[in-house]
């Protein structure tokens, strides 16, 4: 992809994710915890610009109130992917036994075939309304894949003239895993992080729109569509609203990561394509 191109994806990407990340940073400040229901069921204008839900509630306050949850839970679920995938990755990259690489990749490589809404399925029926449980499944079954990513990525880095030097000079075994090595892949850990978050995304709304996650009367992204999906032709902005915010931040954080992926290099090209 041409430089014009990768700054058109980065330009479309974060402008796309203007409207819901700000809604999900800023609404929870401009609205109250417990939204009253003072309007008529599925009711459009009398003082509700995108009128109310089954409950009477106004839209544009879920609205703004659902996005923490629908964006938090996923979000910080990839963000503990990343860690805990990029320290595992990086260990196996760095070490110089067969072994110790098989043992940290591989049990976690049986996560791999797991079907995710199975996954999600069963921590819902277990630990039922609680998001900490949500993002915890979701971030076990993306481990496996930024491990493997990472740890393709690293491999040139680690076994390198300058990880060579280092070791030699007696640096430690942290300065060169995090140091040196942690820096070569961060441009890849980055693009992969972006594409995650939209599945994440996804992953967790439709845990919530299956009634697996939080409580049905939550204001979350995921909740409202899942409430208010029988009366779509009798107040569609109960389901577009948040509809839309779900598909401009996932196709936002996709265009921001297509136009970082380029600049991960040749060797994270190279383990990107290997990891698929």
């Amino acid at each position: 992809m041409s430089t014009g191109g990768r700054t058109r994806h980065t330009a479309g990407g974060a402008l796309l994710l203007l409207l819901p990340v700000t809604a999900a940073v800023v609404g929870p400040l401009v609205t109250d915890a417990d939204i009253p229901s003072d309007g008529m069921p599925y009711a459009l204008g009398a003082g509700h610009p995108l009128g109310t839900d089954a409950l009477g509630r106004d839209v544009l306050a879920l609205v703004l109130r659902g996005g923490a949850s629908a964006l938090g839970v996923a979000c910080a679920a990839v963000a503990l992917a990343v860690a805990i995938g990029a320290t595992l990755g990086l260990a196996a990259a760095a070490s110089r036994s067969r072994w110790l690489d098989d043992l940290l990749i591989r049990p976690v490589e049986l996560l791999l075939p797991l079907p995710s809404l199975l996954v999600i399925s069963v921590v819902g029926v277990g630990w039922r309304g609680h998001p900490v449980a949500v993002a915890l499944a979701v971030a076990a079954l993306n481990v496996p894949a930024v491990a493997r990513l990472l740890r393709a990525a690293a491999l040139d880095a680690a076994s390198g003239p300058v990880a060579e030097a280092m070791r030699l000079q007696g640096e430690s075994p942290a300065r060169v895993l995090f140091g040196h090595v942690g820096r070569a892949v961060l441009p890849v850990a980055a693009a992969d992080a972006g594409t995650r978050v939209g599945g994440a995304v996804f992953t967790v709304a439709a845990a919530n729109f299956l009634g697996l996650g939080l409580d049905p009367t939550s204001p979350d992204w995921g909740v409202m569509i899942a409430a208010s999906r029988e009366a779509l032709f009798v107040q569609p902005w109960a389901v577009l609203a948040p509809t839309l915010m779900l598909v401009m931040f996932t196709v936002g954080v996709n265009l921001l990561a297509d136009g970082l992926l380029p600049r991960a290099g040749r060797t994270g090209g190279k383990a990107m394509a290997w990891n698929r």
